[in-house]
């Protein structure tokens, strides 16, 4: 707990102080050393920054928790990259064919309809082809790759196994298809509202079957980029280096 609270209070003067420096430019005495308690000499100026400062105070509120969440994300992110490392692409693909190799044998004995069983099919080679794209764009690639295709690649491979066995398990789907209709209610009425956006999607398409699978194949973009983007602004603030600070492997 104590390590906890003080790497959050380093987080915090790192943060507030690169705002700081934004419009004062810190001052160095020697070669290391920074003072960072300086104040303008006048009133007005000494006022100003009091202002700046407290504005400062006011995005860390702000900022702070998605540099949280961002710790987290980074954290599970870089377990699974050292998982599919230690795995290798033939690893990766084997273990992702055995899984849905599985899901779709059963999916071919069981008295469903053949286009369930040609669903789940193209379900697994999506979904392993995704995965193989996300490891071979976050080990080869650049930062920019990876934010851009390397993480919609990985949250296609992680949300379709669970949303494409809702289709044909009643427990899995009690749980999936109710969030899911939750959750496009939510983005239809707040975030697709204007230009009767909203409007016309729910005339077009109903939400049911595969149209549920579409649905999160669609969300896997943008919210890669914003994990990506997330992740980024980690780095800035507290670059993967640090974390051996903080015990954190």
């Amino acid at each position: 707990m104590t390590r906890t609270v003080e790497a959050a209070r380093i987080d915090l003067g790192a943060m507030h102080g690169a705002w700081m420096a934004l419009a004062y430019p810190r001052k160095y005495v020697g070669e290391h050393s920074v003072v960072e308690n300086w104040t303008p000499p006048t009133t007005v100026g000494a006022i100003g920054y009091r202002i700046w400062a407290a504005i400062g105070l006011v995005l860390l509120l702000v900022l702070y928790p998605l540099n949280v969440v961002g710790l987290a994300i980074r954290y599970y992110a870089r377990r699974l990259d050292r998982t599919s490392a230690s795995l290798g692409v033939a690893g990766v693909v084997g273990v992702s064919l055995l899984a849905w190799g599985l899901l779709t044998a059963a999916t071919y004995v069981s008295p469903i309809a053949f286009e369930g069983f040609v669903a789940v099919a193209i379900a697994g080679v999506v979904a392993t082809a995704s995965a193989v794209c996300a490891l071979f764009f976050t080990r080869r690639g650049g930062r920019a790759s990876t934010v851009a295709l390397g993480y919609p690649f990985a949250v296609t491979a992680l949300f379709l196994p669970p949303v494409v066995a809702a289709l044909y398990s009643p427990t899995v789907a009690a749980v999936v298809f109710p969030r899911s209709e939750s959750l496009a209610i939510w983005i239809l009425d707040n975030l697709l509202s204007v230009g009767g956006l909203a409007a016309f999607i729910r005339t077009s398409f109903e939400l049911q079957g595969l149209a549920y699978v579409g649905m999160w194949f669609g969300l896997a973009v943008p919210l890669g980029w914003a994990l990506g983007l997330l992740v980024t602004y980690v780095n800035v603030v507290r670059p993967a280096e640090a974390d051996a600070v903080y015990g954190v492997r």
